[in-house]
């Protein structure tokens, strides 16, 4: 072994042994190029380590070797990065949450680049359980844990992490970047679009659009458009942004989606007619931004939509002329939509197979069932921790010294903050 690699790993083992972790970080950080200069042998030094007495100096070595120009066998290196992830020691990583999530990165892309997606996932699970602090906590390995679901078509690893509320976010050294944060939201968007959950879907892609910027980024945009089309299929129209959006978002994100707004205004004629037409005219667009499925689920929901406005007119109607009056190919059609929509609890109504005929009924549930009674508890008890995280999260606030700073410049504190956005907007502002 090298003269350099020997004092590499005296060094490790050394300060490993005093406890001295914040100095080993400094030390790790400045032999990187010395590490990059002896790459042949960086397996020896591997060897040498011990996993969990030198997590730091085994997790500086990994990250150098997916830093040379050329990864010769990227199969050891994924064991080695496997074994590393499942059994270091979490308290010594947490030192170097910035490398070790730059691991995590680069461990990612290379699946990505390999089409391998799939081989990923329950090694990132692992890699965020052992840096965050808490469950609520986002790290920037988040999004790279949804990348992967969504690419192996696997959502289940990125849902355990989706379905918390985040209230912190990982400083990881200061090198959190907010690509990061933007990117988490808009991969949990396709995730619950995909699941076709789209009030949560709805939510996360608004999350990203709101984040406090300066500049309207791709990420931004995209998750935009979807925006739109999920608002369409769930609610049927596009609500109003929130007002507390950055205004540079609000003025230039509109124009660059002109073929989305444009059918928006056509969904609310309510005429499928007008709607293909539309559809047709920006197919090029829609394609281009692979959301061509999502508005084809926009039609379907215009379909639906009316059927359920016939509910509110008719206590019986013919399957023909529902297919006529919705503007369907056949009765056929009409009968198909109305059985998928009935097994969706979308309306309730009984068809006659006998003459074609469909009988509207109003919603059986009464609401005090044993069943309803508990769901109802539930969501109250979710009510009140999150009023209770709120309180504390204001009271974290109030005392954050930054947020003092410049309350006291102005005769009138704004005492009102939007959560999640204000309190991210303040926790940016600390790093």
């Amino acid at each position: 072994m090298a003269a350099a690699l020997e004092q590499y790993v005296n060094t490790v083992q050394n300060l490993s042994s005093q406890g001295n972790f914040s100095q080993l970080c400094e030390f790790i950080g400045k032999s990187a190029e010395a590490l990059a200069k002896n790459a042949n042998h960086l397996d020896n030094v591997l060897a040498t380590l011990d996993i969990q007495q030198h997590s730091l100096g085994i997790l500086g070595v990994l990250c150098v070797k997916y830093n040379l120009p050329s990864i010769p066998d990227f199969e050891t290196l994924f064991l080695q990065t496997q074994e590393f992830i499942n059994d270091c020691n979490g308290e010594h990583v947490r030192y170097a949450t910035d490398s070790f999530a730059d691991l995590c990165h680069k461990f990612a892309q290379n699946l990505v680049d390999k089409k391998q997606p799939m081989r990923g996932l329950t090694i990132l699970v692992k890699a965020i359980n052992k840096i965050q602090l808490f469950p609520a906590q986002l790290t920037s390995i988040h999004a790279d844990l949804c990348r992967l679901c969504l690419l192996s078509k696997n959502m289940n690893p990125a849902l355990q992490f989706l379905d918390r509320d985040i209230t912190d976010i990982s400083k990881e050294g200061g090198h959190y970047e907010a690509k990061d944060f933007l990117l988490y939201y808009y991969y949990g968007g396709m995730i619950y679009t995909a699941l076709k959950d789209y009030e949560k879907a709805l939510y996360m892609f608004e999350i990203a659009i709101t984040t406090p910027s300066m500049a309207v980024s791709h990420i931004m945009l995209e998750s935009y458009k979807k925006f739109i089309l999920v608002a369409l299929i769930l609610h049927g129209k596009v609500p109003n942004l929130p007002k507390y959006i950055s205004q540079v978002v609000s003025r230039y994100i509109k124009p660059l989606c002109q073929a989305y707004h444009d059918l928006a205004m056509t969904y609310g004629s309510n005429t499928p007619s007008d709607l293909r037409t539309t559809i047709n005219k920006y197919q090029e667009t829609f394609t281009r931004d692979n959301n061509m499925g999502l508005v084809k689920q926009c039609l379907t929901s215009l379909y639906k939509k009316n059927i359920q406005r016939l509910t509110k007119t008719f206590l019986t109607l013919s399957l023909a002329d529902m297919a006529n009056r919705v503007q369907l190919s056949s009765p056929k059609e009409a009968e198909k939509y109305v059985l998928h929509m009935i097994e969706d609890g979308e309306i309730f109504a009984t068809i006659n197979q006998k003459d074609g005929m469909v009988s509207f009924h109003d919603n059986p549930e009464q609401y005090k069932s044993a069943a309803m009674l508990l769901h109802l508890d539930l969501e109250m008890q979710k009510a009140i921790q999150v009023e209770e995280k709120l309180r504390e999260m204001d009271r974290e606030i109030a005392v954050n010294p930054q947020f003092v700073q410049k309350s006291s410049g102005h005769s009138k504190v704004v005492c009102e903050w939007i959560f999640p956005i204000k309190t991210f907007q303040i926790l940016f502002q600390t790093m």
